[in-house]
């Protein structure tokens, strides 16, 4: 496990320690908010990779002025 990468094992452990923390019923729940999550931070990372590329965008238009 120090090279860096879960394996099918430790993944089968997780989620049994999971399962048993908060129960069969609020997995969905849980995977729903894990969802949205990953969701919301893959769309900050493109808007701000945007604006970024924008940015550099006008300092080449005002510089070749």
């Amino acid at each position: 496990m120090l090279g860096g990468s879960i394996g099918m094992q430790e993944l089968v452990v997780i989620l049994v320690i999971v399962l048993l923390i908060f129960g069969p019923g609020k997995l969905p729940e849980i995977g729903k908010g894990l969802g949205k999550a990953i969701k919301n931070f893959r769309q900050g990372a493109s808007s701000l990779d945007e604006s970024e590329t924008d940015q550099k965008e006008d300092e080449k238009k005002l510089s070749n002025k």
